[in-house]
């Protein structure tokens, strides 16, 4: 349990869900680890959770929070070794029910607001180094009322493969985790009833919803020196639901 022995981890959206989760098994690995949310409250009980990690306030959608992000922990430890890049919104609606402002938002936060903490964090991250983005498999089906979603999640997929290229000489790894569903309330929150749910079961060959320490193993894999030959790549952990 020493895969990440000595790094110094950030795991954005930390506060929940497979962030959450990932923070913890960081810590297990032996990690020291940096957490962001949005929610003070939420952040907060996570902080509270996990013990002693380092609980960083910040708007995932705000260029200059991702700024203060890499100084809270250029200060707090002096460079980063692992950088999971988790925050994120879901927001499904019918093409016709877009409206400008929420397409922004879901941009900002998925996909402007992780390019610029990479450039933020670029000074202190150290050689080697590991960044994890995390995606989706909705970047690769035609979802219905997906389509903000996985646009987000495909320009987070092409940044891993042209971020690889950019940074690879300077020790810096770049790859991929792309989730199918899991079971998170994240479902629920986006009124999904149960029906539906199980509607979405259906589609998936496991014959079930993935679970958060499922995803988190993924991520720990991909961040720790067992990776170090992978480079761009995209692991798919879906239940074969992208293979349909």
């Amino acid at each position: 349990m020493d895969r990440l022995k000595n790094k110094r981890a950030l795991v954005t959206g930390g506060t929940t869900g497979i962030g959450l989760e990932t923070a913890r098994q960081f810590l297990q690995e032996g990690a020291r680890v940096a957490i962001t949310g949005s929610n003070p409250e939420t952040l907060e009980t996570a902080r509270k959770a996990l013990g002693h990690v380092l609980a960083i306030r910040a708007d995932a959608g705000d260029v200059a929070a991702q700024k203060a992000i890499a100084n809270a922990i250029g200060d707090e430890w002096g460079g980063l070794d692992v950088a999971f890049f988790n925050a994120g919104i879901g927001d499904f609606r019918p093409l016709e029910q877009w409206d400008e402002a929420g397409f922004e938002r879901s941009v900002a936060v998925n996909l402007k607001g992780p390019f610029f903490l990479i450039q933020a964090l670029l000074p202190i991250l150290a050689n080697p180094a590991s960044i994890v983005l995390n995606t989706s498999i909705n970047a690769h089906i035609g979802m219905p009322a997906t389509s903000v979603y996985a646009l987000t999640k495909a320009g987070l997929l092409s940044l891993a493969r042209t971020l690889s290229g950019e940074l690879v000489a300077r020790g810096i790894r770049v790859n991929a985790v792309s989730p199918g569903p899991i079971a998170t309330p994240f479902h629920h929150k986006i009124g999904m009833g149960e029906a539906e749910v199980k509607s979405l079961i259906a589609q998936i060959p496991a014959g079930r919803r993935g679970r958060v320490e499922e995803i988190a193993k993924a991520v720990v894999f991909l961040a720790s020196d067992e990776a170090a030959f992978t480079v761009g790549s995209e692991l798919i952990v879906d239940g074969g639901m992208s293979t349909l």
